[in-house]
């Protein structure tokens, strides 16, 4: 059948599957932090140090290159699998919670794109 240049919405667009991370607890907070650092697509040199200063600097390295690799989309998918799969508990997540705010403060600035995203991120939580 020729193209006539209408989108065919007939078959669903489906995403490739994705392994669920194994990560440990430290190797999960530096993901999260490493995305919410590159909230406002600028990752500073105190963003860093306050990823560092949670986890060490061997981890943040590993985790740093897989972060990388990732777009948007396997970011988000990795972290919310994460969460599932560690069932972590009420005082884990409040304690990601207040990582995360400091993470959004580490650089001396709280924008819109970085409160939109604490939001974002505290939804996946609940």
């Amino acid at each position: 059948m020729p193209s006539t240049g209408v989108p065919n919405f007939e078959k669903p667009w489906k995403r490739p599957e994705m392994e669920a991370p194994n990560w440990t607890k430290e190797e999960f907070i530096a993901y999260l932090l490493l995305y919410a650092a590159n909230s406002d697509f600028k990752e500073s040199n105190k963003e860093r140090n306050m990823i560092i200063s949670r986890v060490d600097h061997k981890t943040f390295q590993r985790i740093h290159s897989e972060f990388s690799e990732d777009n948007d989309y396997q970011s988000i998918q990795k972290i919310m699998a994460a969460l599932e799969q560690h069932n972590y508990s009420k005082q884990d997540l409040e304690s990601f919670h207040a990582d995360l705010k400091l993470m959004f403060h580490s650089d001396g600035s709280y924008d819109l794109l970085e409160k939109n995203m604490f939001t974002f991120l505290k939804r996946l939580f609940e």
